[in-house]
C-alpha cells in the first residue's frame, strides 16, 4: 500500500504542465528599454540575413562554395534568433511568462538543433577557407558542389540527431518543486536544475555531446585557421598578408566569442548554479553573434559590396 502511494506521488510530481520563465530581467524599470534594444537587434539580424540570402540567390557571381555556406549560415541565424528571441521579448514586455511543457520542449529541441548545426557549419566554413588559401589548385575538386552539399547536410542532420537524444533525455526527467526557470528561454541547465530525480545519465549525455560537437568542431576550426595563418606568413606580399590577417582575425573573434560562451555553459558536467551569469552568456551566443556574423563574414566582403551596389543601383 505504501509503495502504491509513493508511486502515485511520484506520478503527480512528474506531471509538469507548464514552466515559468523569469526572463532576462524582472525589474520593471529597465524592461521597456531592454525590450526596445532587443527588438531592434532582432529586426536588424533578420534584415541582415534576409539581404545576404537574397544577394546570394539572385547573383550568379556569388554562386561559389564560400557563399553557399554563408547562405546556410544566414538561414540558420534567422531560425536561431526566431527560436529564442520571441520568448525574450515577451518576458521583457509582460514579465515572467508561463510556457506549456510541450512548447518548452519544442523550443529546447529546435535550439539544440540550431546551436549544434552552427558549430559544425562554422567548422565547415573554416575548412573551406583553408582549402581556398592553402590548397588553391585543388579547390575546385575538394570543394565541388557535392562536397559542399554533403558538409551542409551533415551539419543539419548531426544537429538533428544530437537534439533528438538530448531533448528525449531531458523530457523524461521527473520534475518537482517550483517549475520556475531563471532564464529567458527553455535551456538545458535550468531544466536540469528542476529535476528531483537522478540526472547523472542525462548530464553525461549532455557533457559527451558537448565535447563531441563543441570541442570537436572548435578543434577543426582552429586547425584550419592555424594552417591559414602559417600560409599567410609565407606570403611574399605585405599587403596580402595584412588583408588575409584582417579577415582571419575577424573570423576568429566571432568564433572565439561564440565558442567561449557556449563551452562555458555546455561543457560542464554539473548543473550550473550561477544562472544570472548563464543568462548573460546566453545573450552573447543567441543575440550578439547572430547579429555580428553577417557583418563579419559577408557584408565586409568586396564581392558582396559589388552586388549590393548593383542591386541598390548605387554608382
Amino acid at each position: 500500500m505504501l509503495r502504491m502511494e509513493s508511486s502515485l506521488e511520484l506520478g503527480n510530481m512528474t506531471r509538469v504542465q507548464e514552466f515559468v520563465l523569469l526572463g532576462l530581467s524582472t525589474r520593471p524599470g529597465i524592461r521597456n528599454a531592454l525590450f526596445a534594444v532587443f527588438l531592434t537587434l532582432y529586426l536588424l539580424t533578420l534584415l541582415e540575413n534576409t539581404l545576404i540570402i537574397y544577394l546570394i540567390c539572385s547573383h550568379s557571381e556569388l554562386h561559389k562554395p564560400m557563399y553557399f555556406f554563408l547562405g546556410n549560415l544566414s538561414c540558420l541565424e534567422m531560425c536561431y534568433v526566431s527560436v529564442t528571441m520571441p520568448s525574450l521579448l515577451l518576458g521583457l514586455w509582460t514579465g515572467p511568462c508561463h510556457v506549456p511543457f510541450t512548447a518548452c520542449m519544442t523550443q529546447l529541441f529546435f535550439f539544440i538543433v540550431l546551436i549544434c548545426t552552427e558549430c559544425t557549419l562554422l567548422a565547415s566554413m573554416a575548412y573551406d577557407r583553408y582549402v581556398a588559401i592553402c590548397r588553391p589548385l585543388h579547390y575546385p575538386l575538394l570543394m565541388r558542389p557535392q562536397v559542399c552539399l554533403g558538409l551542409a547536410l551533415s551539419s543539419w542532420i548531426g544537429g538533428l540527431l544530437v537534439s533528438v537524444v538530448k531533448t528525449s533525455c531531458i523530457a523524461s526527467l521527473s520534475c518537482c518543486g517550483p517549475n520556475v526557470l531563471n532564464q529567458f528561454f527553455c535551456d538545458v541547465s535550468p531544466l536540469l536544475n528542476l529535476s528531483c530525480t537522478h540526472v547523472a545519465l542525462t548530464e553525461l549525455v549532455d557533457f559527451i555531446s558537448a565535447i563531441v560537437i563543441f570541442c570537436g568542431t572548435l578543434l577543426a576550426a582552429l586547425a584550419s585557421y592555424s594552417a591559414i595563418v602559417v600560409a599567410v606568413l609565407l606570403m611574399p606580399s605585405a599587403a596580402a598578408r595584412r588583408k588575409a590577417f584582417s579577415t582571419c582575425a575577424s573570423h576568429l573573434i566571432v568564433v572565439g566569442i561564440f565558442y567561449s560562451a557556449a563551452l562555458f555553459i555546455y561543457c560542464r558536467p554539473s548543473r550550473i548554479k550561477s544562472m544570472d551569469l548563464n543568462k548573460v552568456l546566453s545573450v552573447i551566443y543567441t543575440v550578439v553573434t547572430p547579429m555580428c556574423n553577417p557583418i563579419i563574414y559577408c557584408l565586409r566582403n568586396k564581392e558582396v559590396h559589388v552586388v549590393l551596389r548593383k542591386t541598390l543601383h548605387w554608382p
